[in-house]
């Protein structure tokens, strides 16, 4: 069954506008982290670059399709974490990187720290040579139309506090059955200046273990922290639950205690794997055996042939057609 990723876009409501280029993006990435798998490269080598396909994609809350701030500038939040070591790195609040996932890497492989944040993590990339980009690069029209909607008086709370829909992530598992995982985010629509939410923080945004499995989340990040959802499905697994059921006893718990809605993408070392929500909507590919499964709605699972030779960078057209199960 191995080696296999999964990837997921954000969980919460995909406008129909926006949908298939949902799917093509999270399809590009499956191609792209499951590629650098076929290849030999490890679970970490696939997440990271499954995520970098995703941060460059504008129809996703990461990378130049973050999501603004109260004030209108784009602070961003990633983590990896390699379930061979429980090695982690993580960065928050950073701004003027287009690849925070590979910032978040460098933390865990330069540095005897977790994560750095805002100025700190600045100061870390500009010593490695990681290069700035202006932040009009990182604004979509998108973005700067949702915010100054939700500046409006008449605005909708509760929209405005419906978290980091558009979060991209990945699990992965690699031939030598190694588990790792990598989240990241352009933050809550609106949010105040400095909030960090779920994401960069261990057992939350994500956690990968080789004992027990990989998770990355999505969803409202207030709530996702206070039940540490990735850890507390990786509990469910190792008391016995598959990958299915740990996921939705989470996301349950989650939504019950919290009242939470969200998303996951999970895998254990063996190569099962689930991509399970309870949101509305959650874009998701999976890349294993040769097949690339994918969906938006509960309850789809689309698969075609992969195809090794498809360039995972290529634009975001309509999903290729595929079988649905």
């Amino acid at each position: 069954m191995l080696p296999v990723v999964v990837v997921h876009g954000g969980a919460g409501h995909v406008p129909r506008t926006r949908a298939e280029q949902s799917l093509s993006g999270v399809c590009s990435a499956a191609r792209g982290g499951y590629a650098v798998l076929r290849g030999g490269g490890s679970s970490m080598d696939a997440v990271v670059e499954a995520v970098r396909i995703l941060e460059n994609d504008p129809h996703f809350n990461a990378g130049c399709g973050s999501v603004l701030n109260v004030r209108g500038d784009v602070e961003m939040d990633a983590i990896v974490m390699d379930g061979r070591t429980l090695s982690s790195g993580a960065v928050s609040a950073v701004r003027n990187i287009a690849n925070p996932v590979q910032l978040a890497r460098l933390v865990m492989d330069k540095t005897s720290h977790a994560c750095l944040t805002a100025g700190g993590a600045q100061q870390f990339a500009r010593s490695l040579g990681v290069p700035e980009v202006p932040q009009e690069s990182l604004i979509t029209e998108y973005s700067r139309m949702r915010w100054k909607k939700n500046l409006a008086p008449d605005a909708n709370p509760v929209e405005c506090q419906m978290g980091k829909m558009g979060t991209v992530g990945a699990v992965a598992v690699d031939r030598e059955g190694n588990v790792a995982c990598a989240t990241s985010t352009g933050g809550m629509l609106n949010k105040m200046e400095g909030r960090v939410g779920d994401t960069p923080c261990i057992g939350s945004g994500g956690y990968a273990d080789n004992q027990s499995g990989a998770v990355s989340t999505t969803g409202v990040g207030e709530a996702i922290m206070k039940v540490t959802l990735a850890r507390l499905i990786l509990f469910h697994m190792e008391q016995g639950q598959s990958v299915e059921a740990a996921s939705d006893l989470g996301l349950a718990h989650m939504k019950s205690r919290v009242g939470g809605l969200g998303g996951v993408v999970t895998v254990d070392p063996q190569g099962r794997w689930a991509a399970r929500f309870n949101s509305l909507q959650m874009a998701w590919a999976a890349g294993q055996n040769g097949t690339l499964h994918y969906g938006l709605y509960a309850g789809e699972d689309f698969t075609q042939s992969m195809d090794p030779d498809q360039d995972p960078d290529q634009g975001h057209g309509p999903p290729p057609a595929g079988v649905r199960h």
